[in-house]
């Protein structure tokens, strides 16, 4: 796409790009205003911006476009006193009217070597973003998924907590327990405003519990890592964890280690 408030500059350089290959011109602008309207119209790869025009410059355009919807531009300009601002704006080159032969086609290349880049990270982020997905196992890099093996990622449905109270079983979804703590012979699942009573040993539990979200911290007590909110020192090296209800427990110094997975 060409933008210029210059007919003679839009059709000059409209002729030049005509007679390369892999370049086809999607739309014209006359102002900057026509310019964003198009822009988020057409979807251009590449953008021929000029800087000086009339009301609304070159800059002002990049301005008000959000980053989903920022095209590559090459800034068109007569003066290289805006070269700095250009680059400060992500612009790919700059191009100094005249336009010269070898400098349109070193720009070209920029572009063609940017778009490729750009593509190749949006293909890669959707790729983790599926395995991630699919496997509910979170996948930050291409390295990462090559480790661990694609064919060894398995979908993790949400674990939950059977409950027995006499012939009835309850299932509590284990993401939704905010801390479970221990009175006697029984266990106090705390989750969603409700406690549900359980006969359990707390060494028993915790191995039926996923240890990546569900951390124990006292000889009595486990919490939920994802509602912690805030935590607060205290005597002995001991700690109180507020939750996001305003549940207030303690982390004992025997458990302080867990410290380190609680990401606090």
């Amino acid at each position: 796409m060409i933008v210029d408030d210059e007919a003679l500059a839009r059709r000059g350089l409209k002729l030049r790009l005509k007679s390369i290959d892999d370049i086809q011109i999607v739309g014209e602008a006359k102002n900057g205003r026509e310019a964003i309207r198009k822009i988020r119209d057409l979807s251009p790869d590449i953008v021929f911006l000029d800087i000086q025009m009339p009301g609304m410059d070159g800059f002002d355009v990049i301005m008000e476009l959000k980053d989903e919807e920022l095209p590559a531009i090459l800034f068109v300009t007569a003066y290289d006193d805006f070269a700095i601002k250009a680059f400060e704006v992500s612009a790919i080159d700059y191009l100094l009217k005249p336009i010269a032969d070898e400098r349109l086609a070193e720009a070209l290349t920029k572009v063609r070597i940017s778009i490729k880049r750009k593509r190749a990270n949006a293909q890669k982020n959707m790729l983790l973003r599926l395995v991630s997905e699919i496997t509910g196992e979170s996948v930050k890099s291409i390295t990462e998924l090559q480790q661990k093996g694609i064919l060894k990622l398995k979908r993790k449905d949400p674990r939950k907590l059977a409950i027995r109270d006499g012939g009835k079983t309850t299932w509590v979804k284990q993401e939704d327990i905010e801390w479970i703590d221990a009175a006697g012979d029984y266990m106090c699942v705390h989750a969603l405003g409700e406690t549900h009573i359980m006969r359990q040993t707390m060494k028993k539990l915790e191995v039926e519990l996923d240890s990546d979200i569900l951390q124990r911290i006292h000889r009595s007590t486990i919490v939920n890592v994802n509602y912690i909110k805030q935590m607060q020192s205290h005597i002995n090296g001991e700690y109180f964890l507020t939750l996001n209800g305003g549940h207030v427990v303690k982390l004992s110094r025997t458990y302080k280690n867990k410290l380190k997975n609680l990401n606090l």
